[in-house]
């Protein structure tokens, strides 16, 4: 079978492209450019990870293609990236540049090249059961990517094979380094490329002007001022620039709302206090890998962000998205973020979270208290 990898440069995708080789798959690789690296913005490392990514082709022998998908990245992902800060929301562009670039843009363009599927060094599974094609977990949950993953549907997923999945992260590095594959030893890359090694605040004030502040508890007291609304996500402890205050206790202080129309952060102290937790949560339209949800009520499993472990839940289904009620409260879901769900081991979809029923932080903006009310209550209503 031909088959178009997307090199990375990393050493996930080049033992991806070695496992498939050894399955007996005519292997091409393809290097996307997702990003116009302009030098503003720290090392975007997109050369040495093309270098490395040719080296590995060079080492196994394999075809190797560029691409420059900039165009459709910044009109896919980034101009929706900013339009959420701007919204006062915190998205994830790892999971729209997934659905938009790398099983859409990048599909499209194997297909172009004769490739009968493309793989990626994703830590997950595919497999085929009554007819359908299930997105699972990898085997290492550690590394295990189906968050990411989880808008994609039949199409893509038939159409896609996951070398990693089966195999643990120690297990690959010992495969790169018996391969003698130049990036055996490379540092994993973390965060998004377009940012780089440059300060997130000051990366997002060259799109989003900075528009200081107040910053206040939900009591309405004036504590501080902020340096805007759009460069911080709620549960941020750190960079709030709040020192020692007369009668406040030595608790860390935490955004616990963002009221983007009045110009006000909210802040809270400590990292359980009650404006930060929910237990109900609304969504925008659901993507579900089968085709279609479950049942219209139903209950599983599922995360709020990525490194959180299984959470149990009741989901309903609605004409505008999807309502969520979790058997125990959740610190700070945001607004934004994915809600994914899971039955076991496999990934059954997700959505973009839109609101919440924490006290004060997960409502949209237009439902935001003002510095006037005083304290109360977790809602009981998203």
């Amino acid at each position: 079978m031909r088959v178009m990898l997307g090199m990375s440069g990393g050493v996930d995708s080049s033992v991806a492209a070695l496992l498939l080789q050894r399955d007996g798959h005519q292997v091409e690789g393809l290097f996307m450019q997702n990003w116009e690296d302009d030098g503003r913005h720290g090392p975007c490392t997109t050369d040495a990870d093309r270098k490395d990514a040719v080296a590995v082709c060079g080492r196994l022998g394999i075809p190797f293609h560029v691409r420059n998908f900039a165009a459709e990245y910044w009109d896919g992902v980034f101009e929706h990236f900013l339009a959420e800060y701007r919204a006062g929301r915190t998205p994830n562009p790892d999971v729209l540049c997934n659905r938009e670039i790398k099983f859409k843009t990048f599909l499209d363009e194997a297909r172009a090249l004769g490739a009968e599927k493309i793989a990626t060094g994703h830590y997950a599974r595919v497999d085929c059961h009554d007819g359908r094609y299930r997105l699972l977990r990898a085997v290492d949950a550690a590394k295990d990517q189906s968050y990411f993953l989880h808008a994609l549907g039949q199409n893509q997923l038939a159409a896609t094979l996951f070398p990693l999945g089966e195999i643990e992260k120690p297990r690959v590095r010992e495969l790169a380094r018996q391969a003698h594959l130049p990036t055996h030893a490379k540092k994993d890359s973390t965060g998004i490329c377009f940012i780089g090694e440059r300060d997130f605040r000051s990366f997002l004030a060259e799109y989003i002007p900075a528009r200081p502040g107040e910053m206040r508890t939900p009591r309405g007291e004036l504590i501080g001022e902020h340096q805007g609304v759009m460069y911080y996500t709620l549960g941020q402890r750190n960079g709030l620039g709040i020192g020692g205050r007369r009668h406040a206790g030595g608790e860390p202080w935490f955004v616990v709302g963002k009221d983007v129309a009045a110009n006000v952060l909210y802040v809270a102290q400590g990292s359980e206090n009650h404006w930060l937790q929910s237990q109900r949560l609304h969504t925008e339209a659901a993507n579900w890998i089968a085709g279609a949800a479950p049942a219209k009520h139903f209950r599983c499993s599922a995360r709020s962000r990525y490194r959180q472990t299984d959470q149990d839940c009741s989901v309903s289904v609605r004409q505008d998205g999807l309502e969520v009620r979790f058997d125990q409260p959740q610190r700070a879901v945001t607004p934004g973020q994915s809600v994914v769900f899971y039955a076991g081991e496999v990934c059954l979809g997700g959505a973009v979270i839109s609101a919440t029923d924490a006290a004060f932080g997960g409502l949209m903006p237009s439902f935001a208290p003002s510095p006037r009310h005083t304290a109360r209550e977790p809602n009981t209503r998203v």
